[in-house]
């Protein structure tokens, strides 16, 4: 797999960075995507499904949803560094991450399912990742506003940054009573 060096500040907005510092800065992020996937699977299906459907506070999601949540994430900004790595001009609008996990049905959906989608768009982010020509990466796209600007390596970064996200918080937040 190809290296992408990591994104510089000035690359993504300001909140992004709790997602870029949980990603080391060596290039190897096609390879970070593809293992963490692993990763997060073998801690998923070493829970009960009574753990799978666990809140751990009111108005929170459950770990499906979470799950759910990173799909959608991921294929949005997947579809982000598409349009940008193509220079698109039209500013991208933005969506209700609580409304998706709502609508979701994510607990009702067995956990294979789940998985078989999550593995089919991480094979895809990869796959959009590993074949964009090396000048597409310093491109800048455009949210709403600028307060989503990012280039498409920042992106890229984006997507493996926010599932460790939410990899620790399932491991600090869900997995602790």
């Amino acid at each position: 797999m190809r290296i992408i060096l990591p994104p510089k500040p000035g690359d993504y907005p300001p909140y992004a960075t709790m997602y870029m510092k949980l990603i080391p800065t060596d290039g190897l992020i096609l390879k970070y995507l593809q293992n963490n996937f692993y990763r997060v699977k073998e801690l998923i299906y070493s829970l009960s499904e009574e753990r799978l459907l666990h809140r751990y506070a009111p108005g929170k999601w459950s770990i499906k949803e979470v799950l759910v949540h990173i799909i959608d994430d991921e294929r949005i900004f997947a579809y982000r560094a598409l349009r940008f790595a193509r220079n698109e001009q039209q500013n991208l609008i933005g969506f209700d991450q609580d409304s998706y996990a709502r609508y979701s049905g994510a607990d009702k959906r067995d956990l294979d399912n789940i998985f078989d989608e999550y593995e089919a768009v991480r094979k895809a982010t990869i796959a959009l990742f590993n074949g964009l020509p090396e000048e597409a990466f310093d491109r800048m796209g455009h949210g709403t506003g600028t307060a989503n600007d990012a280039t498409v390596r920042a992106l890229a970064y984006h997507i493996a940054g926010h599932e460790m996200h939410h990899y620790n918080l399932i491991r600090s937040k869900y997995l602790t009573i």
